[in-house]
């Protein structure tokens, strides 16, 4: 049977699930939390944003962003809203640049919010500034179906 591996939403310790078109009951092996719950994940190391993004075989949508920064707090309700749309079939992360500068440096990142989707450990789209809701979910269904 095909497998595929996702990120918990709470403690984003990868969890190995068979292939299916929908799932009832999904159950992080970790924490016991419900991975339908999709909602990004704070990611708060190197480590731990190199794990998720070259560890899991679902796409990874990925939100720079920063404290201070008034359109990221606009866009941050959208990102997490399109995130519930997506459980177990993307995993969405945020990484503040500000606490994780050299993860901004590696991609590049020249402002905020920049939103990159990562297949497979490398990047396959970026969208740049803060989306309505119904573009980023466009955006996610695409890089999904891909």
């Amino acid at each position: 049977m095909d497998t595929l591996i996702v990120a918990c939403p709470n403690c984003g310790g990868l969890n190995r699930l068979p292939v299916k078109e929908s799932y009832k009951k999904a159950v992080c092996g970790r924490c016991g939390g419900d991975l339908l719950q999709n909602r990004p994940i704070e990611v708060n190391s190197v480590e731990q944003f190199e794990t998720i993004v070259n560890g899991v075989s679902v796409p990874v949508i990925v939100d720079f962003w920063a404290e201070w920064c008034g359109p990221c707090k606009m866009y941050a309700p959208i990102f997490k809203s399109v995130a519930q749309r997506f459980p177990v079939k993307a995993n969405f992360l945020k990484v503040n640049t500000d606490q994780l500068p050299e993860i901004a440096a590696r991609y590049q990142i020249r402002s905020i919010p920049t939103t990159i989707a990562f297949k497979e450990g490398r990047e396959i789209d970026r969208i740049m500034g803060a989306v309505p809701d119904l573009q980023l979910s466009m955006w996610v269904d695409r890089i999904i179906e891909g």
